[in-house]
């Protein structure tokens, strides 16, 4: 259930801000590694209001992290060869292959959030969604992949001020769209359709993972924390041992000795 309104948590300080972040990030770059060497996958969804903080978050996550193993899908509305079949479809030739990971910026979730209250979608048809998700996700379980999912959740008051700094500023002012206004309007009805996903949709195997998005130092570094422990979860983070016929020809070629001293004490 989406929380009442009440105190959020807040990084008050940037310094402390900057400090955390970077000890994240850097956290997260090792769990990445991890995945690379060990041949994981991973799919990480990402949902919420608008104005949310989904772009920002998603942007501090990738950015220590080494490119050629993340990608970032933004999804928007289906195209028209799209929408003559299952709308699981594009998603999953997005799958992430092994050593890396799949970032979905909004997802296969806009069948019970966007599309059930549009109207895109019948209701026999997002009804059903819950079932066919669940499953979705169980067979990527089962093949080894782990599923997070993370939703933003800001209050009516704090969206209204972001849209509003969004319209004076000229560089964000393209991120305020019709829209975004339309779907303020049915902000009741959005909040039906997001507390019906939580209660169909949290499962043991892939929990939804709700962060307080009021204050958005503290949301970016709370989605890095919960990326870090949600990856690390079972899986040895700690660096591959290193190869010892690599070492015999650096010593050869190079004259560099005692490498796995020198890696141990780093």
């Amino acid at each position: 259930m989406l929380p009442q309104s009440g105190s959020a948590p807040k990084i008050a300080d940037k310094k402390q801000y900057r400090s955390e972040l970077k000890i994240w990030q850097e956290q997260l770059l090792h769990v990445q590694q991890a995945y690379y060497h060990q041949n994981r996958r991973a799919i990480i969804v990402f949902e919420g209001w608008d104005a949310a903080g989904k772009g920002g978050a998603i942007r501090r996550v990738t950015e220590r992290l080494d490119p050629r193993g993340v990608r970032v899908y933004p999804i928007g509305p289906p195209t028209e060869d799209e929408q003559s079949r299952h709308y699981l479809y594009r998603f999953q030739n997005k799958l992430p292959p092994a050593g890396t990971l799949a970032i979905f910026d909004r997802s296969y979730y806009g069948r019970v959030l966007v599309e059930r209250v549009e109207g895109l979608a019948s209701d026999k048809e997002w009804q059903r969604a819950y079932q066919e998700i669940n499953e979705f996700e169980r067979l990527l379980i089962d093949d080894g992949v782990r599923v997070i999912k993370i939703f933003l959740n800001i209050s009516q008051e704090e969206q209204r001020n972001r849209f509003e700094e969004r319209l004076h500023n000229p560089y964000k002012r393209w991120k305020l769209t019709e829209a975004d206004l339309r779907n303020r309007a049915m902000r009741p009805h959005y909040e039906l359709a997001i507390n019906d996903m939580f209660k169909y949709t949290h499962t043991e195997q892939a929990p939804w993972q709700l962060i307080n998005g009021e204050h958005k130092w503290y949301a970016r570094v709370a989605v890095l924390r919960t990326l870090v422990a949600q990856l690390s979860e079972g899986v040895d983070v700690s660096p591959p041992p290193i190869d010892e016929s690599l070492i015999a020809l650096a010593e050869q070629q190079l004259g560099i000795t005692a490498i796995q001293t020198a890696t141990k004490n780093s």
